[in-house]
């Protein structure tokens, strides 16, 4: 398994495979016409262009490869850090949430309260005006 230094550093692509063998038909009977004409060295060099023009050498893939592992890489990971952020920010909209839940909560126990002695305090200013024994009975049965 590659180390995360070693997956990151993406090696630089030069040369050093232009005067190797080719791996295409078509590049090595160039190859093969050139050496008979004397100017290898020119031919394969232009085979090389053309091979990395159209990105086909395994060096010119595998640094591709190498940068697009990289590049998945930081993206993963600024990912992550999105992620993590967002989860402060949930984490701290909870937290106020759940103040502002118990503040309502403790008001709501207040106003009951509140509302119960009003109501006791109406009743017994009710019966009062009646007098102790004024109750609803039209006939006069006080108990």
């Amino acid at each position: 398994m590659e180390s995360d230094e070693e997956i990151g550093m993406v090696p630089e692509v030069g040369l050093q495979l232009a005067a190797g063998p080719s791996t295409s038909g078509r590049e090595a009977a160039g190859g093969a016409a050139a050496n008979a004409a004397g100017t290898s060295s020119a031919a394969q060099a232009a085979s090389a262009a053309v091979a990395r023009r159209h990105g086909r050498s395994p060096a010119d893939k595998e640094h591709r490869r190498l940068k697009r592992l990289l590049r998945n890489r930081v993206s993963a990971q600024q990912a992550r850090e999105r992620k993590k952020a967002y989860l402060s920010e949930l984490e701290v909209k909870v937290k106020d949430l759940e103040k502002r839940n118990s503040e309502l909560e403790e008001r709501l126990s207040t106003l009951q309260n509140e509302n119960q002695m009003l109501r006791q305090i109406l009743k017994n200013t009710t019966v009062n005006r009646r007098g102790p024994g004024g109750g609803s009975s039209a006939g006069g049965d006080s108990q």
